[in-house]
This record gives structure tokens, sequence and C-alpha cells, in this order.
């Protein structure tokens, strides 16, 4: 089985819990399993709230989106969250955050949670993907394929 979908948010607070419903739906639909959907879903979040923060600046022609992409292909869940800020994290750079620290957890707890994660600058315009993957597992009665 094969889905994916892609979504343009507006760099806004209200935009992160609706990327992260319509990952669980999607998630929940096609079957998979409630941990691996609930990991994802908490991965997604800390990326989309880091493009909402982070993902743009005042310069003239800023956008205020980012983009959400979702691939659920086989085995595997990739999901992609772009923005077009000036500034660019790659993979490298991620250093541990104090687990007491309010701030700057979101790409560490990223890596936690998915199993392989890139980030790195977004070709073109400038901004940054944070893309991450982990491997499905699925529940033996999923609701896509009883319908």
């Amino acid at each position: 089985m094969s889905i994916w979908w892609s979504l343009h948010l507006r760099r806004d607070a209200a935009s992160v819990p609706l990327a992260r419903r319509l990952l669980i739906g999607t998630m929940e639909t096609a079957g998979v399993d409630p941990e691996i959907s609930y990991d994802l879903s908490v991965a997604l979040s800390e990326a989309c709230a880091n493009a909402v923060k982070h993902g743009g600046d005042l310069a003239p022609g800023a956008s205020e989106a980012y983009r959400v992409t979702a691939y659920l292909d086989g085995e595997t869940c990739r999901i992609e969250v772009a923005d077009w800020g000036s500034g660019t994290v790659r993979t490298q750079d991620i250093r541990p955050a104090c687990p007491d620290a309010e701030h700057g957890r979101g790409l560490c707890l990223i890596r936690e949670l998915a199993d392989h994660v890139h980030i790195g600058p977004k070709p073109g315009r400038g901004g940054t993907v944070v893309s991450f993957d982990k491997i499905l597992k699925w529940t033996k009665d999923p609701s896509l394929l009883t319908a």
C-alpha cells in the first residue's frame, strides 16, 4: 500500500495540531500500530513547531508558510517538513539538550523517535528540510482494508 499527502500550512501555531491529526488519521485508517503512529506524530509536531518558530524571517518575499509531506510506502513512513527561512541546521549540528531545558529539545526528540533523520538546506530558495522515517508495524485489522 502506498499513501502520500502534502500540505502547505501558514506559519501559525494552530497549524501544528492540524498536521498531527491528519497524520494520525491517515495512519489509523491504514492500520499502522498506534505506538508507531504516536511516535511519528510527536516527531511531526516538533518539526512543525520548529518551522513555525524558525522557518521564516522578516525579509521581503519571505514565505509565511511551510510544507509538510508524508509518505506511507510499504513498510516505511517518511515525513518531510520544509520551510523557507534564512537559517539552516544540518543533521550533524544537533547537540543533546539538557533534559530540563524548555527549548532546544525538538530535534533531539525527532532523532530519538525516528529511525533515520536528515536535516539540511532546502534546494532552491533557501530554508531547511527536516525529513525522518520509521519502519512501520501494522495492526491486524486496518480500517482501509475492511472498508
